[in-house]
């Protein structure tokens, strides 16, 4: 565990520190059993945990509650999470975590797991039933114990999903405490979790991710995504595909996840038989007096997000607005005011929400690289960004030019991008953003993440090439004569 400074308690209030520290300690002697146990006895507990969330009376049990406490997300769409419990626990089911996980004979190396020890887990407001599920999977089959730090707004359903999967390990004859789920949760309490844990695990807002960073405990987080999707000529084969993917992504639980279709990078060519189709898909074709009304309720002057139109209905942000939409419409259309960090620009940033933005581009696909490009440089860097295209160069060419984790090709990229039954993305709740954006990792935080590894090496044969072939036509013997 890391070194931490008794000032982490100095803002928590008595029965806070009390509560904090009860759950260490019980964390600890958890841990102490679960590190003892074997593959077969931990890959059970993940299916025990996992049934006990994932099976659908209860997970929709669990995104009533959520949205209820909460006031944000859709409840059909926010259901179909239950399949990424399912997701990740096949991942993990597929992996060893116990004793030799890898082994490399032409390498003389072999690969031993062993567990990080306590998690400090931290609950977003819009997944606060997924987030604790996936993780526990990751973490119990890496043999490991998790505390986890809900969100305020939603707190309550984060308590109920972990107390279902502690009476799942109660069933199995394990401890309890191998999950446990503050109550007492607020800003001070959370950084204190962070930095008395042994690795931390931070899904939400770039403020909790910094701090996540600055705890003095080794931490995943994730970047800020502002997903956009680059549409080029040869949708043309596939519109009504390409339409409904966009509707898919951007509809799902309201658009709150960070890999919702934000804009759309469109060709000339294809740009109104693509605004006819999304209509035809549910999408309301803003007007530029109404674009102007939703620009006011979705950013204050300094372009921060306001929170009343947060993963709301198409509905509620027009009511907020001041105008009104039919009941039908699944989401907002904006057209491009250009690409910038101007307020007048401002519909090129993250929403967040049923809105999107169609920005049109002209001639060579160099263009819409370059667009892509100025809307990375607003925001969003490192996170997403997707294409729907049958040209293979434009895809390679966009793949080499984006600054982005991950690249979906004609898929919904917030179906897609945490994992998909019909991708090869690790599933997961929580997307690594690389440097770009301020994270260790560019890739989806999995298993492999939630344990060490110790690498144990034997001799091999000499592999050591001659300096002509290391060095090549830079190779000059005479400088090495005489030593």
């Amino acid at each position: 565990m890391a070194y931490v400074s008794s000032d982490v308690y100095a803002d928590l209030r008595p029965e806070q520190i009390e509560e904090l520290d009860t759950a260490l300690e019980k964390a600890k002697k958890a841990l102490e059993i679960i590190e003892t146990y074997d593959q077969e006895r931990v890959d059970k507990l993940c299916q025990a945990i996992a049934w006990a969330v994932a099976n659908t009376k209860t997970f929709m049990g669990l995104v009533d509650m959520s949205i209820k406490e909460s006031k944000l997300g859709d409840y059909a769409t926010r259901g179909g999470k239950r399949f990424k419990i399912r997701g990740v626990l096949r991942d993990a089911l597929r992996q060893k975590s116990v004793g030799i996980i890898e082994e490399i004979p032409e390498k003389g190396l072999v690969k031993y797991a062993k567990p990080v020890g306590i998690i400090g887990c931290v609950v977003p407001t819009t997944n606060p039933d997924l987030t604790p599920a996936g993780n526990a999977i990751y973490a119990i089959k890496a043999r490991n114990v998790v505390i986890f730090s809900p969100h305020p707004r939603a707190k309550k359903t984060s308590f109920e999903t972990v107390r279902l999967m502690r009476e799942a390990l109660k069933a199995q004859g394990a401890p309890e405490d191998i999950l446990q789920c503050l109550q007492n949760v607020n800003i001070p309490m959370t950084k204190a979790l962070m930095a008395k844990s042994d690795l931390v695990i931070a899904t939400g807002g770039q403020d909790l991710v910094r701090t996540a960073y600055s705890s003095g405990t080794p931490a995943y987080g994730v970047g800020a995504g502002n997903s956009t999707m680059v549409i080029d000529e040869t949708a043309i084969q596939n519109i009504k595909e390409c339409a409904n993917n966009t509707m898919l992504s951007k509809t799902s639980d309201f658009g709150s996840g960070c890999s919702a279709d934000g804009n759309l990078i469109v060709h000339e060519s294809v740009f109104e038989p693509l605004k006819e189709a999304l209509v035809e898909e549910g999408g309301y074709l803003l007007t530029s007096d109404e674009q102007e009304k939703v620009k006011k309720v979705m950013w204050d002057e300094e372009l921060h997000r306001l929170p009343d139109t947060v993963a709301v209905a198409p509905q509620i942000i027009a009511k907020v607005a001041g105008f009104e939409i039919p009941a039908d419409r699944k989401f907002l259309i904006a057209m491009s005011g250009g690409i910038g960090p101007e307020p007048e620009k401002v519909f090129c940033r993250e929403k967040l929400t049923t809105l999107l933005t169609m920005h049109k581009y002209e001639g060579d696909f160099s263009n819409a690289i370059k667009m892509m490009q100025g809307i990375y440089n607003v925001g969003g860097k490192g996170h997403s960004c997707g294409v729907y295209s049958f040209n293979d160069e434009h895809i390679h060419q966009l793949a080499l030019a984006a600054p982005s984790s991950r690249m979906m090709v004609r898929q919904p990229q917030s179906k897609a991008n945490a994992g998909s039954f019909t991708n090869g993305m690790p599933m997961t709740s929580s997307l690594g953003c690389g440097t770009w954006g301020g994270n260790i990792i560019s890739e989806n935080v999995h298993l492999k993440h939630y344990m060490n590894t110790t690498w144990v090496s034997r001799a091999i044969p000499a592999d050591r090439p001659s300096d002509e072939e290391l060095f090549g036509e830079f190779y000059d013997p005479s400088m090495e004569e005489g030593f």
